[in-house]
C-alpha cells in the first residue's frame, strides 16, 4: 500500500448525513483535514461499535477542523436505513458516504477482491487532499477513536512545525524531537 504522500483520486458519491441525502466529491475535501473510514458493511456486527466510537469523538475532530466520512459499498439509501434503526448509528452525525460502485474504496486499495466489500481502512488526508496517515486491519479486529484522534493530532502538530516529528506515544503537549545527527544512536 503506497498511498501515503499521494494525493485523493477523484470521485463522486451520495451520501447520507443528519436527515438528509449529500453528494461529496475529492473537491469538497479539500481545504481542511478529512478522516476516510471505511467499513465492510451497514448492518454488521463490528462496524456500529467502531462507527458508534468514532461519533462519540466527532465533536474533537470537529474542534480540530477535521470532517469524517465513513464509507461502505452500501447505498447511502442503506445507510438512511441502519441509521434510522440502529441507537449506535443514529448517533452519527458525519457523512456516510454510499460507494455502491467501488469507486472510493478502490481509489483507497481498501477493496476485497472479487468480494464488493472493503476492508477496514482508515486514512487522514490532510488539507491540500494529501494523505498522511493509513490504517488497515482485518475484519475481525475493531478500530480506537481515542487512537484515532491522537494521530489527527500528531499529524497536525508535525504539519504546522517543520522540522519536529511526534515519537512513539506521543501526547499533545508534551516534548517533540527535531532529527540530527546528534540524536542519531542517542534515543
Amino acid at each position: 500500500m503506497g498511498l501515503i504522500n499521494t494525493t485523493i483520486k477523484p470521485f463522486k458519491s451520495t451520501g447520507f448525513k443528519q436527515g438528509k441525502f449529500v453528494d461529496v466529491t475529492d473537491a469538497d475535501v479539500k481545504g481542511k483535514w478529512s478522516i476516510f473510514f471505511f467499513y465492510p458493511a451497514d448492518f454488521t456486527f463490528v462496524c456500529p461499535t467502531e462507527l458508534e466510537d468514532l461519533a462519540d469523538n466527532y465533536d474533537t475532530l470537529q474542534s480540530l477542523n477535521v470532517e469524517v466520512y465513513s464509507v461502505s459499498t452500501d447505498t447511502h439509501f442503506s445507510h438512511k436505513a441502519w441509521h434510522d434503526t440502529s441507537p449506535a448509528i443514529g448517533k452519527i452525525k458525519y457523512t456516510m458516504l454510499g460507494d455502491p460502485s467501488g469507486v472510493i474504496t478502490n481509489n483507497f486499495d481498501v477493496m476485497r477482491e472479487g468480494i464488493g466489500l472493503a476492508d477496514r481502512g482508515t486514512f487522514l488526508v490532510d488539507p491540500d487532499g494529501v494523505i498522511q496517515f493509513a490504517e488497515v486491519t482485518a475484519e475481525g479486529i475493531g478500530r480506537n477513536a481515542t487512537e484515532l484522534l491522537r494521530k489527527v493530532k500528531a499529524a497536525q502538530y508535525v504539519a504546522s512545525h517543520p522540522g519536529e516529528v511526534c515519537p512513539a506515544k506521543w501526547e499533545e503537549g508534551e516534548k517533540t524531537l527535531a532529527p540530527s545527527l546528534d540524536l542519531v544512536g542517542k534515543i
